[in-house]
């Protein structure tokens, strides 16, 4: 069992003058619901669904230099370095602005491959969002969403950093602000291509719209899952288990599934216990927090904070 209740460690700006180099977090993110309500000319799909933040994360350490290069710090097993997001990420924000500075990105992975948590997103709007600070860019949010949308349609929730309703391919984004509970994560032994799954006959595409007064806890459902769980009987198999115990559902389009524990100490005592069950089933496990405020945006202030008293 892997406890994730809060991030890691903000971007340290007192350590960052020590070592020249600042780590910031990347959180996962869950699809509380996903609905698919309709398929565009172009072939992408149309959603409607709700994010919000877990506190588990990965950490990105960047490294300004001044030769202007980028680079990765590290392998990342199956992803060459020029496929990598926050490699993509870097160049994309200094061709846009036209800056002439470097930076060396290092990332440490906790957030799972493939299981729908949006991690490869994550990284990316952390770069963007780090370093649209750390260059000096200082561009507004919206704009540094749009160089995010050009990397991945769910990177811009991240960039903006609260939990949201949204639309169109998940771009259009409306605040929301879901109880903070408690989840048990579970992610069985398989990763999940999203292209599989939109290119399945058995998807349904055609959902009714919903209107964003309709959300409450437990609304809609993932209209991925019946997809993935023909797909992949481990997913399946944990769905059946986990639902036994709490309502549960698959997270976006990946492997991961989730359970509601509820708020407060009985929510984690629970998430806890089902997690530390799930550990004998094999499966791997979080006890998680869901967050409304991304770290993300609480690095970025610790680090303007620290940048205005210099």
């Amino acid at each position: 069992m892997t406890f994730a209740g809060a991030a890691p460690p903000a971007a340290d700006p007192d350590e960052a003058v020590a070592a020249g180099a600042l780590r910031w977090p990347a959180p996962a993110k869950l699809n509380l619901f996903l609905h698919v309500v309709g398929r565009r000319p172009d072939g992408y799909h149309e959603l409607q669904t709700a994010f919000q933040f877990i506190g588990l994360c990965d950490e990105i350490t960047l490294a300004p230099r001044a030769d202007g290069r980028i680079e990765r710090d590290g392998a990342l097993p199956g992803v060459p370095q020029d496929e990598d997001l926050v490699v993509r990420a870097a160049h994309a924000l200094k061709a846009a602005s036209e800056v002439t500075s470097g930076v060396t990105l290092t990332l440490q992975k906790r957030i799972p491959m493939g299981g729908g948590l949006g991690g490869g997103s994550s990284d990316a709007a952390t770069v963007l969002v780090a370093l649209n600070a750390l260059w000096g860019i200082d561009w507004p949010t919206d704009r540094l969403a749009g160089v995010g949308l050009a990397l991945g349609a769910d990177v811009p929730v991240f960039v903006h950093g609260h939990a949201a309703w949204a639309e169109g391919v998940g771009e259009r984004l409306t605040p929301l602000n879901p109880a903070e509970q408690w989840f048990v994560l579970l992610r069985p032994e398989c990763a999940i291509a999203t292209s599989r799954v939109f290119n399945d006959p058995r998807l349904t595409r055609n959902t009714p719209p919903q209107r964003i007064a309709a959300f409450t806890d437990g609304f809609g459902r993932n209209d991925c899952e019946p997809v993935v769980r023909a797909l992949h009987t481990e997913v399946a198999v944990a769905l059946d288990w986990l639902s036994t115990r709490v309502p549960a559902r698959l997270t976006g389009t990946g492997s991961c599934v989730f359970g509601r524990c509820g708020t407060g100490p009985a929510g984690e005592s629970l998430a806890r216990e089902l997690s530390a069950e799930a550990d004998t089933r094999g499966l791997a496990s979080w006890a998680v927090r869901g967050l409304n405020r991304s770290p993300l945006i609480e690095a970025l202030a610790h680090w303007r904070s620290f940048a205005r008293q210099r």
